[in-house]
């Protein structure tokens, strides 16, 4: 059974935000000469580590909401330059869009079962269908008011 991974996009105001800037680090390391893999840095390494790479997920928060997810395609221990061990997480390029679910703040990460993950907008019932096209603060806005 996989398992997912729920965080925080710090900084990030929204979901094409959060892909030019994922896209602009593919760069700079292609740049380098590395693999031009998107990869998000924590402290922790998972220590259910096989459920998450057996077709786990990163799913994001923005403002207060689940609004999207990445599939997760490589866990590494990395060293930092002041030899401090963190967890690199490598996160498939494609960005998915899920149906927007309210979550409260978090530090570091957290796991995401499969049953308490919010559906992808494709799945999505008929009447979400086409909020994905929407401006996200607007989105947000018709939802609290019960319009979307």
């Amino acid at each position: 059974m996989s398992l997912h991974l729920l965080k925080m996009a710090v900084g990030i105001e929204t979901i094409a935000h959060l892909a030019r800037v994922q896209k602009a680090r593919r760069a700079q390391r292609r740049a380098r000469g590395e693999r031009p893999v998107t990869w998000h840095f924590t402290r922790n390494f998972p220590r259910r580590a096989a459920q998450v790479l057996d077709g786990g997920s990163m799913y994001w928060i923005i403002h207060g909401e689940i609004v999207a997810r990445q599939r997760i395609i490589a866990l590494e221990t990395r060293r930092r330059g002041d030899g401090r061990k963190r967890c690199a997480i490598g996160l498939a390029a494609k960005i998915i869009r899920t149906q927007p679910m309210a979550h409260r703040p978090l530090q570091g990460w957290r796991y995401l079962g499969p049953n308490d993950a919010p559906p992808d907008l494709s799945a999505a019932p008929p009447q979400a269908k086409g909020a994905d096209r929407l401006p996200d603060g607007l989105a947000r806005e018709l939802r609290e008011l019960g319009l979307l």
